[in-house]
């Protein structure tokens, strides 16, 4: 029996995270005046689309099979892992980038041609994770709501 490609979890992630990552270039779009195409590969910023991604994911999994299914639950628990080092490790390497190209740059005159500036913005803050998942949430309920979907 075929599903209806609503109800694929990998389609929820994807579709969720793309249309996350659409926002931020429509966003920065809006505000600077430009385009940034580069804005769709970057990481970081709000809201975070590893969230909403992991989020959609986990909550077409549990809309499927139950919030009681083992598949449920490790889908969960990675999704809280992919979460948490969205505001931890990502984002402690974020500020240490920041103070890195700082001190290069401010202070150390290095020899040779210039070197490319360290990416800063790698993490999330709480509030952007925050973010993220309630759209990964509503973006799965929204989807299973649709006429003929599962």
């Amino acid at each position: 029996m075929a599903l209806h490609p609503a109800a694929s979890p990998l389609f929820h992630a994807l579709a969720c995270g793309f249309l996350v990552q659409l926002c931020k270039v429509l966003t920065y779009l809006v505000r600077e005046k430009k385009i940034n195409v580069r804005r769709f590969v970057e990481m970081g910023g709000m809201p975070s689309s590893h969230a909403a991604s992991v989020s959609a994911l986990s909550t077409c999994v549990g809309l499927r099979e139950g919030v009681d299914s083992i598949l449920f639950n490790v889908v969960v628990y990675f999704s809280l892992i992919v979460m948490y080092d969205a505001t931890g490790l990502r984002r402690a390497a974020g500020r240490q980038a920041t103070l890195l190209n700082r001190i290069l740059y401010e202070h150390v005159q290095l020899p040779g041609p210039p070197h490319e500036r360290l990416r800063e913005l790698l993490g999330h803050t709480p509030i952007e994770v925050l973010v993220g998942a309630l759209i990964g949430v509503l973006f799965s309920f929204a989807l299973y709501r649709l006429p003929g979907g599962p």
